[in-house]
């Protein structure tokens, strides 16, 4: 299964086996075993999910995963950190409102439609009960995240779109917030009008024309 794909797959497929060589990890195999726990946690959900099922999709020996990972909570954190990254890092179109648009619609999509928007609500919810892997959560993915998140921002400034003084993470936090708390508490839709309202009410309160409608309306 692609690592970014929506639904899982009927069943297993046989795997070839992968070895890893004398300078270390085989990328290929570290590749199948990250794949393996995203799929598995799809279709079995967090408690169905070993080190051994782990293992055995990906076609490689138990013995290969402990030697890279602990937990089975490593290998899925390892694989949405991996997806977050690939996923999640907004885009430049030369303008704030389209980069801001484009960055909430992506970041809903991935986290309420992709295997690894799954994997994330599964390691939230064990975070809640491991105050070591919340800590490790935190630093791994939402640290990194924030900074993802800022980059629409900061270059905004530096083309002279928004003031400097700009309290960054206050904005960010009403951009992204909302998403998350439909994700992750009320379950409400998170779809593509409720993004693009977030973002109409950020140009709003921070008065940054939107480029992007001005154009759309002069070609009407």
């Amino acid at each position: 299964m692609g690592r970014g794909s929506t639904a899982a797959t009927a069943g297993p497929e046989p795997a070839a086996r992968h070895h890893g060589n004398r300078h270390g990890r085989s990328e290929q195999a570290r590749q199948a075993v990250l794949e393996a726990a995203d799929d598995l946690l799809v279709e079995k959900g967090f408690t169905g999910v070993t080190i051994e099922g782990i293992a055995a999709r990906a076609g490689v020996a138990k013995q290969t995963v402990y030697r890279w990972w602990k937990t089975k909570t490593d290998v899925l954190l390892d694989a949405f950190l991996q997806d977050a990254a690939e996923a999640l890092t907004p885009p430049d179109h030369g303008d704030l409102a389209p980069d801001l648009r484009a960055h909430l619609r992506q970041l809903a999509l991935f986290l309420t439609r992709s295997d690894a928007g799954a994997v994330f609500k599964a390691l939230i919810g064990h975070a809640q009960h491991d105050p070591a892997f919340a800590a490790a959560l935190r630093s791994g993915y939402l640290d990194a995240q924030r900074r993802r998140d800022r980059l629409p921002l900061e270059r905004a400034v530096a083309r002279g779109q928004l003031a400097a003084g700009l309290d960054m993470a206050a904005e960010i936090d009403q951009l992204v917030g909302p998403v998350y708390h439909r994700v992750l508490v009320t379950a409400e839709t998170v779809d593509q009008a409720f993004t693009d309202r977030l973002v109409e009410a950020f140009l709003h309160r921070s008065d940054v024309a939107d480029v992007t409608d001005s154009r759309e309306m002069g070609s009407r």
